[in-house]
């Protein structure tokens, strides 16, 4: 896809939160329609400094546990284990911002392999050993050295900035929608996932919180009506190849699914099953559900490795 113009995409997001979770299959059909026409930037919220801020305002692991039991109406794979206690998402952030320090090409790759460990394990993200396990299978990063710059004052600094940005939605169209929050200490922020779309001529246009993917294709219609505009895959032989670190059910029948038409998992995931009986991807158990990858090898062999640290408890 030659891009004839771009539109910069902020994305206000954090690993530990389930409604950003849930819109990862609107995010994949943005990415299948536009690619690079698309300049993707994420900015870290920082939901949580640490577990006990969950406990004060009265959250159990047992309560989050039967939340993600609801979100799995919405189609991404969720297990629902109780953790043995909620941890904080900090550390998570300042991994993932750590990522876009070192190897900015792999931090939507360790931003996603973050979440499938928060909603498809009991891993904690306060525990060095569950992030590393998190991570490890990510192709592309050297995981000590990322593990090091998530710790260096480099990372704390760019998290800190992050934070800041995502506090500063105060007058914004999403807090006029009702659909920012406000922290304890008082500020308005952006909730997961926020998206802010702007215009090469500095035209700027925001979604703010969980929204459908028809908000999306219509602000970017009205922001540059010049992008290309891929209509929907086929099939899923056509998906895979161009999410090499794989996709769940949900997005794929995203991808899949004509305008104004619901996407259809069942269908999807009879397709995807025939297409792995036939060689062409491989399949990854994971929460309730699975990631499809393209069949190969060296992608196989690096998604066993991945998966098997996403889903372990």
């Amino acid at each position: 896809m030659v891009a004839m113009s771009t539109i910069s995409v902020t994305h206000f997001s954090d690993p530990g939160c389930p409604w950003a979770w849930s819109e990862s299959p609107a995010l994949a059909v943005l990415r299948w329609r536009h690619g690079d026409d698309l300049a993707w930037r994420h900015v870290m919220i920082g939901l949580s400094e640490s577990g006990e801020s969950y406990a004060r305002r009265g959250y159990t692991a047992e309560r989050m546990a039967q939340s993600y039991r609801r979100f799995r109406d919405r189609g991404m794979p969720f297990a629902t284990t109780p953790r043995e206690r909620p941890h904080g998402t900090w550390p998570a952030c300042r991994v993932i911002v750590a990522t876009r320090l070192l190897y900015p090409e792999r931090e939507w790759a360790v931003f996603r392999a973050l979440q499938f460990a928060q909603f498809t394990s009991t891993r904690s993200f306060e525990r060095e050993e569950d992030l590393r396990t998190a991570i490890g299978g990510v192709a592309g990063i050297d995981l000590d050295a990322l593990i090091a710059a998530a710790g260096d004052a480099a990372a704390e600094e760019a998290f800190a900035a992050d934070r800041a940005e995502a506090r500063r939605a105060s007058g914004s169209p999403t807090h006029f929608m009702g659909r920012a929050a406000v922290t304890p200490e008082g500020e308005i922020r952006y909730t997961a996932p926020s998206l802010v779309f702007t215009a090469e001529d500095g035209h700027r246009l925001e979604a703010g919180g969980f929204q459908p993917v028809e908000v999306y294709d219509a602000l970017i219609a009205n922001l540059d009506p010049t992008l290309e505009r891929r209509g929907p895959a086929g099939s899923p032989a056509e998906v895979l190849p161009e999410f090499p670190d794989g996709l769940t059910t949900a997005e794929v029948a995203a991808v899949m699914a004509p305008n104004n038409v619901a996407p259809d998992l069942g269908a999807a995931e009879d397709a995807l099953i025939a297409l792995v009986a036939s060689g062409g991807a491989a399949r990854h158990a994971t929460g309730d559900d699975a990631l499809w990858l393209p069949a190969g090898e060296e992608v196989s062999g690096r998604a066993s490795t991945v998966a098997a640290g996403w889903t372990r408890t």
